[in-house]
């Protein structure tokens, strides 16, 4: 990988590790930590690092901070499987690492978004305020479909979770830009160095957890969701990609579009974006952001 061919960061990272709830946590610092605090949060199979290209493009100062969640990036993986409830109460410690005493302003991608959703409305006391990029949710599940949910959850389990392995970190860089077609590829290049890492046979493989390949024992349950989403006190700015699909599938499998749900909300699209915004159209997310927080 040639570095001239690289995304060049403008903005240094830091790495700092904590332990967080018993997992080894890898959280990712910009800026000066005098500066107001805005915390980001990645969605699956991603990790905070990525969010350089929108700290780049943020004009104000900042202290920006983005934890790997538990079994993605360089945080420690679990020896057992992942619980979705982890996240939340993950984010409430270091929350109390980074912001003790006082609500911290959230952005969140995706699960990301999910996470900080659930959080805003459980712990309204600590959010100031909530972007939320692309993070609508599933439909409601079928409680009928429970027993073959678990028993699919049981077998699969028994089961060696692997991801693919890449000849090198272009091939993936590929892969990454494929599916995020508006991407620069020097950014998908940059990208790629963040979410895998090189073996000894100089392939390269996911630093994800596979264990995240198994699918959830429990179902999603929407209107717990939507219960909590009605109990955020923060604003909240629901941001999405022009050219994504996630708002419009969220809106017919759950009915309309639940911006309602959320007290003093308000809904931008961002054009030229897919579902990765902040890959793709990092700058415009960045002037959104900081409009709404100044």
């Amino acid at each position: 990988m040639k570095s001239e061919q690289t995304y060049r960061a403008q903005i240094t990272r830091r790495s700092a590790r904590h332990l967080i709830r018993g997992v080894d946590y890898q959280v990712s610092e910009w800026g000066d930590s005098s500066q107001p605090l805005l915390v980001l949060l990645h969605g699956f199979n991603d990790t905070g690092s990525s969010f350089q290209f929108f700290v780049d493009a943020l004009t104000k100062d900042w202290f920006s901070i983005a934890p790997d969640w538990r079994g993605f990036g360089e945080s420690a993986h679990r020896a057992q499987s992942y619980w979705f409830p982890d996240y939340v109460a993950d984010l409430d410690v270091l929350l109390d690492l980074y912001s003790p005493g006082e609500p911290a302003r959230l952005l969140g991608h995706s699960m990301g978004a999910n996470i900080a959703g659930l959080y805003a409305g459980i712990m309204p006391e600590r959010v100031a305020a909530f972007i939320n990029v692309e993070g609508f949710g599933l439909p409601e599940s079928n409680p009928d479909n429970a027993p073959a949910n678990y028993r699919r959850w049981i077998e699969k389990s028994r089961e060696m979770q692997t991801y693919s392995t890449y000849q090198d970190f272009a091939q993936l860089a590929q892969r990454i830009r494929k599916r995020n077609p508006r991407m620069p590829a020097n950014k998908s290049l940059f990208v790629a160095s963040l979410w895998a890492e090189q073996k000894d046979d100089g392939t390269v493989m996911l630093r994800t957890d596979p264990a995240h390949r198994l699918p959830n024992a429990v179902q999603y349950r929407r209107a717990e969701a939507r219960a909590c989403w009605e109990k955020i006190m923060a604003p909240v700015l629901v941001v999405k990609g022009a050219e994504s699909d996630f708002f419009s599938r969220a809106a017919k499998l759950a009915g309309p579009h639940e911006i309602d749900a959320f007290t003093a909300a308000e809904l931008i699209e961002i054009p030229g974006a897919g579902h990765m915004v902040h890959f793709e159209q990092p700058g415009a997310l960045a002037a959104a952001v900081e409009k709404f927080l100044t």
